[in-house]
């Protein structure tokens, strides 16, 4: 390709319905191939190689791993139930919605206008999963340090606005009344540690059933980390 043909390209690539997303991200694609899969709905592309769904599914892994590592910076004392409970918290799809309208990704989403974003639901999936296909694109270009500064200057700027919105407890007595099914019951299984760092292992049970165990180094963290997961086995809504 001689240096007409890619200056010409280069112009025409400029020009593309996306390029506002690299202002404000702050990077510049190498290959703005990636940059317009992320963008493209498979209403408009079935393709798995065309569409923002493998890139949806990279991000979302890229995103795991630098909220986990900058978690266990920020409690370098804290416990595994704690660590999860809050990274749930940070990648749950309703506060990654939150930070894609922060960026406007939806003014750049290529998708058939048979979908419907009117309706909210729809609307904030697509904001989370173009999020996460930005992510899973920008590694694919230029590897996990843009990714790391973007989430930095978005997930994790924002971190206390979710922990504080992130209520498990109230959501599965809610979804129990919702349901009409006995309210759940928060069950001191165990007590660990000495006085100074102790660990606490709650069970939530629902009528006769179960769930699996929370752990937290307090009594609430404990109760908020077993209320997620029996949330997560019951198939509700999170």
């Amino acid at each position: 390709m001689n240096l007409f043909v890619k200056l010409k390209q280069f112009f025409l690539d400029r020009s593309s319905s996306v390029y506002p997303v690299e202002k404000k991200i702050n990077y510049i694609f190498y290959n703005k191939d990636y940059l317009n899969q992320a963008f493209t709905h498979k209403s408009l592309d079935t393709s798995p190689r065309s569409n923002y769904e493998r890139l949806e599914f990279l991000g979302d892994a890229v995103i795991d791993i630098i909220v986990s590592r900058e978690l266990m910076r920020e409690f370098p004392e804290g416990d595994e139930g704690l660590l999860t409970q809050r990274r749930a918290s940070l990648v749950q799809k309703p506060f990654l919605a939150q930070i894609g309208q922060l960026l406007d990704l939806m003014d750049h989403l290529k998708i058939e206008s048979s979908v419907d974003l009117e309706i909210e639901k729809i609307a904030e999936k697509q904001m989370a999963n173009i999020f996460e296909s930005l992510i899973g694109a920008m590694y694919l270009d230029g590897g996990i340090e843009p990714c790391r500064r973007l989430i930095l200057d978005t997930i994790w700027a924002h971190k206390e606005e979710a922990w504080k919105s992130t209520n498990y407890k109230g959501k599965l007595i809610e979804y129990c009344h919702s349901k009409e099914i006995d309210n759940p019951v928060f069950l001191i299984k165990d007590i660990t540690g000495p006085d100074h760092y102790k660990t606490f292992e709650i069970q939530v049970k629902i009528g006769s059933k179960v769930f699996a165990s929370g752990l937290g180094t307090n009594k609430k963290t404990a109760e908020q980390i077993a209320a997620q997961m029996a949330l997560e086995e019951m198939g509700a809504p999170i």
